[in-house]
């Protein structure tokens, strides 16, 4: 798969400019510590930090909440604090899955910008 993957590629580039094929270049397949660098120089950036902290926050409380659930002996005190737990698990989660929705959403765009560029480079070269 990869080969056929190859293949077209450097037809693409072969086709293509200088300056084309470098910014083809850029948009190639990220690592996943790359992938979350993007989440924060877009426009939304600000928001993604805003959420990291907020994030940590929730993590404070939650290891807060275990603390005193092993510390107590009352069941109406164990129950608040595991509910309290487990409301800071789901926004945990939820801004997590935030981030991952940012990472997912650059993959497309960086995707249609390829199938831009190509499509861009057949019109160019179809035409007289």
């Amino acid at each position: 798969m990869s080969t056929k993957k190859d293949k077209i590629d450097e037809l693409i580039k072969e086709t293509l400019s200088q300056e084309e094929a470098a910014f083809y270049d850029e948009l190639e397949e990220q690592s996943l510590m790359g992938k979350m660098g993007e989440v924060y120089k877009g426009k939304l950036g600000w928001l993604a930090i805003i959420m990291n902290v907020v994030h940590l926050l929730f993590f404070i409380v939650f290891v807060f909440s275990i603390v005193q659930f092993m510390g107590t002996d009352e069941i109406t005190a164990i129950i608040r604090w595991a509910s309290l737990g487990f409301l800071c698990l789901i926004a945990m989660g939820m801004l997590k899955l935030y981030v991952w929705m940012q990472m997912d959403k650059n993959d497309i765009l960086r995707e249609l910008k390829r199938l831009e560029l190509q499509l861009a480079s057949y019109l160019s070269k179809s035409q007289p």
